[in-house]
């Protein structure tokens, strides 16, 4: 059961990611979306999300499901 509530975590954390990254690369156009190579971080930003998605959700499970 775990490894359900983390992997739905992790999925809804990487949709998240991408809505954020959707918002702050909202004006950019695809050409600077390639060339820049400052932009490559935002690409960290989205696992982030998702791995904090999953962190969140496995705590969530350890401390409702788990008494």
């Amino acid at each position: 059961m775990i490894y359900l509530f983390c992997t739905l975590g992790f999925i809804g954390g990487f949709i998240l990611g991408q809505m954020v990254l959707a918002v702050l690369l909202h004006g950019k156009t695809r050409d600077e979306l390639l060339e820049n190579k400052s932009l490559r971080w935002y690409g960290l930003l989205n696992w982030i999300f998702a791995i904090g998605g999953a962190s969140s959700s496995m705590i969530v499970y350890q401390q409702f499901f788990l008494s």
